[in-house]
């Protein structure tokens, strides 16, 4: 199948072969949380695909690059079930009864085991009170394995999905710790990888490892008979750090008003003032797209950074905050009309959700 390379070339499948196959998977694990047995787990389950559907949404688009029709379903199987796990993960760590970063280090990992065709699973649930999901993790994880193991790519991709995982589950548990233990562990943890990457922040670098597109990239790959081993360094270095990056600045960039309200967390902080902001994202959009120049089909990977403008821009909470307002409008000018048309197509599909 031919990979889209232009912007309404790529909305046209996405919202003809991607979203459709999305919200049936999605359907399905909603269904099978509706029947878990504890009443604590079930909630944050279903509040995870509830409040979070357009995680997955987002990492479906990846599909596209897979090497046909039977094998995109494939994909976005795997995209669901991976990123509802983290999505659930992620609930039961910030939103839940327990602040024990061993309890998280447990339930995370369900997901380098995800990554690992033919894994015994354990009990991810070993060190929290709640503990009866009806085997609702376990089927996620097994799915994961399952797509996983009939890719002929997968034996290339297999460490460096572990990689992205590893920093991936270290923030999660870092973060979501008591409150006076979180910045201290970010920063020995940025410090004892620092030398790996290129100059930025420990909250920078934080951000960096907070997104799974990486992955979700490297498994749609997967799915071609022809894939060349050199994909693999190629589409790590150019997701990770400077597009897994952006990803999730952005995301922090329009939550900033909430989490200051609730008191979370929030990357965006931690710049010295709005213009270093400006500058420092800036930085990584430049070099999020310097780095899709290197990829296979490296079109599509700049309609994807492009995306990320547009999309997040477009999202409600931006109006409501004048400081970020100006940031992402600077963003935007930055994007050219591709993150423009994402800005209004994303307005649209939004009307249209409500």
């Amino acid at each position: 199948m031919k990979i889209p390379s232009y912007p309404w070339t790529l909305m046209k499948r996405v919202y003809k072969e991607v979203l459709p196959l999305v919200h049936g998977e999605l359907d399905h694990w909603k269904g099978r949380a509706q029947f878990i047995p504890n009443a604590e787990l079930r909630t944050q389950a279903l509040a995870s695909i509830d409040s979070k559907t357009f995680h997955c949404e987002g990492g479906g688009i990846y599909a596209l690059l897979s090497s046909g029709q039977a094998r995109q379903k494939d994909v976005i199987k795997f995209v669901v079930a991976y990123q509802t796990i983290s999505d659930y993960l992620d609930n039961l760590c910030d939103r839940s009864t327990s602040l024990d970063p061993v309890d998280f280090a447990q339930l995370h990992r369900s997901m380098p085991h995800a990554l690992t065709p033919g894994m015994d699973l354990e009990n991810y649930y070993s060190y929290r009170e709640e503990q009866d999901d009806g085997g609702y993790l376990h089927e996620l994880v097994t799915t994961c394995q399952n797509v996983l193991r009939q890719l002929p790519g997968f034996p290339y991709i297999e460490q460096t999905l572990k990689e992205l995982a590893e920093h991936y589950c270290n923030l999660q548990i870092h973060k979501h710790v008591k409150k006076e233990e979180r910045i201290p562990r970010l920063k020995d943890w940025f410090e004892q990888n620092k030398e790996h990457l290129p100059v930025m922040s420990w909250y920078e670098f934080s951000a960096c490892a907070g997104s799974t597109i990486g992955i979700f990239c490297l498994v749609s790959y997967a799915t071609h008979d022809d894939f060349q081993s050199d994909w693999v360094i190629k589409i790590k270095e150019g997701y990770f750090p400077w597009i897994q990056g952006l990803h999730i600045m952005m995301d922090y960039l329009i939550d900033q008003e909430e989490d200051r309200h609730g008191g979370d967390l929030n990357f965006c902080f931690y710049y010295a003032d709005q213009n270093e902001m400006i500058t420092r994202l800036l930085h990584f959009f430049k070099k999020a797209d310097e780095s899709t120049r290197e990829l296979p089909h490296a079109r599509f990977h700049s309609l994807v950074t492009r995306g990320l403008l547009g999309m997040y821009a477009s999202d409600e909470k931006v109006r409501l905050q004048k400081d970020v307002r100006q940031v992402t409008k600077r963003l935007m000018r930055e994007g050219g009309m591709t993150a423009y048309y994402y800005y209004w197509n994303s307005l649209a599909y939004r009307k249209i959700k409500a």
